[in-house]
């Protein structure tokens, strides 16, 4: 019974990404054919833990991210760091990138989830991750505005349960 429940709460991580991405299509209309969101970054943000546990709640914590952006291909490097509460994570990615329009694109990256600690808002152990997002360059200004969520499968040592977490913040191009 408690490996259908975490099969079932992997199933709503997932779809819970694919809606956040089919939205941010819904909402700016039909793909663009430029290059989305132009450029490398490094940021901070937040991160805020979705899954409970029996034994853990949902944490929070600093993020820092980065993402070096391959300029011919639609490919991006991505790595998050999570600081805080009693636990760090670190979390590197690498995502297809798909253009909405000139400003903003979505990306859906496949990576890990490298844990020290006891509780991260993705879980407690080291684990394989997707990570679906979207990016926004701001017009007119060096600046982006990123949010993501972490799904980090098998995320914790005593239980067999799924991690979600939602990330967003402001980075600076470079």
């Amino acid at each position: 019974m408690q490996h259908s429940n975490n099969l079932w709460s992997g199933l709503r991580a997932i779809a819970l990404g694919s809606v956040v991405v089919a939205g941010a299509i819904a909402l700016t209309g039909s793909p663009a054919k430029a290059q989305a969101a132009y450029g490398s970054y490094i940021g901070i943000g937040g991160s805020f833990g979705l899954t409970e546990t029996n034994l853990q709640d949902s944490e929070n914590s600093v993020l820092l991210a980065a993402r070096y952006k391959f300029l011919r291909l639609p490919v991006s490097l991505r790595a998050q760091g999570l600081i805080g509460g009693d636990g760090s994570a670190f979390v590197p990615t690498v995502s297809y990138d798909i253009p909405i329009t000139w400003d903003a694109d979505v990306y859906l990256g496949a990576g890990g989830s490298f844990v020290t600690g006891d509780n991260t808002p993705v879980g407690d152990r080291s684990s394989f991750a997707i990570q679906p997002g979207l990016d926004y360059s701001i017009p007119n200004s060096e600046l982006v505005v990123f949010g993501n969520a972490i799904i980090a499968f098998d995320a914790y040592r005593d239980e067999d349960k799924t991690a979600v977490s939602l990330q967003g913040g402001i980075g600076i191009r470079f």
